[in-house]
């Protein structure tokens, strides 16, 4: 997803909807190579990776998550805080970078392991490409639903985001059972909206806005959540989508994606000042459901961000 300057509200975090904190890291009962396929490039371990530079939120709170945090010795191209459970194993890690860090910023940190929630970060003018951190003895990685070159997953499902989860443990040979039961447990609970609903998943934007489209985590999180997105027809996980289709369809619901560079709020002033979105009914009787930014991409929040969708959905004074 490209970063575009933004318009948005108060945080509203997803406390009390997140997935408990993982235990410190179980080893795995071995210690085998692990070789995997990512996207179209196969990355061998022959030992768990112990200095790891983290680029994107969904890379740092996977490790968080996994317990092995502490492995992380530089992050960068963070995306928002890390939610309460994680924030005293996040604290003191490194910042190397408030956007794309360099190759050279990387090398500095003598890590074994790139680790990025964007296929983009691996790049000449960006933290290196991947066949060149390679030989010089650095391995990279990329969040599976992040893959764009090769390897493009099709429409994101719960399963593959478990799988995900599962292929990062066996990367850093740890467990994830207690991480995928909390998961699945929560999930499980999630009692989807029956009303018939639609909703539009606001990601920024102004004159034409960026919105969540049908196949990835925006679509996974509206579908769980009991909600009709109305640009699900558009084969992409993000999609440029004109007001005037906004203002066609009409959503009962409006999602608002917050960002400390494009708030919520912002987003409600735009909605509210614009004539035409001005009128939309979700616009008129303010039924908005908010989410941080991080919790939109694929990975250890998606299951919270369906589950405070929901919730929030739920607390909305609708017909």
């Amino acid at each position: 997803m490209t970063r575009v300057p933004f318009l948005l509200v108060p945080l509203v975090l997803l406390a009390g909807c997140a997935v408990p904190a993982a235990s410190p890291p179980v080893e795995s009962p071995t210690a085998d190579a692990v070789t995997v396929d990512n996207c179209g490039v196969p990355v061998a371990f022959t030992e768990p990776p112990q200095r790891v530079v983290a680029i994107k939120s969904t890379s740092t709170e996977m490790m968080l998550a996994l317990g092995v945090g502490d492995r992380i010795v530089g992050t960068a191209f963070q995306d928002g805080p890390v939610p309460d459970e994680w924030a005293v194993d996040a604290a003191g890690i490194p910042e190397i970078s408030d956007f794309m860090p360099s190759e050279e910023a990387v090398l500095e940190l003598e890590p074994d392991l790139v680790y990025s929630g964007w296929e983009s970060a691996f790049a000449a003018d960006a933290a290196g490409e991947r066949d060149e951190l390679a030989a010089l003895g650095v391995a990279s990685y990329v969040q599976p639903a992040a893959c764009r070159s090769a390897g493009v997953p099709g429409k994101l499902t719960f399963d593959e985001v478990f799988r995900e989860i599962q292929e990062a443990a066996d990367i850093f040979g740890v467990s994830a059972d207690e991480l995928l039961a909390a998961q699945q447990a929560e999930l499980a609970a999630v009692e989807p909206d029956d009303r018939g609903l639609t909703a539009l998943w606001y990601s920024s934007g102004t004159d034409i806005p960026y919105v969540g489209a049908g196949l990835g985590a925006p679509q996974l999180v509206l579908e769980t959540a009991g909600l009709t997105n109305i640009a699900a027809d558009i084969e992409m996980t993000w999609s440029s989508f004109g007001w005037e289709s906004v203002v066609a369809a009409d959503p009962d619901v409006i999602v608002l994606i917050d960002a400390d560079w494009n708030t919520a709020a912002s987003k409600i002033d735009l909605l509210e000042s614009n004539p035409a979105t001005a009128a939309l009914s979700a616009v008129r009787n303010a039924r908005y459901l908010v989410l941080p930014f991080p919790a939109g991409e694929a990975g250890v929040r998606t299951v919270s961000a369906a589950t405070s969708v929901a919730t929030q959905l739920a607390e909305l004074d609708l017909p």
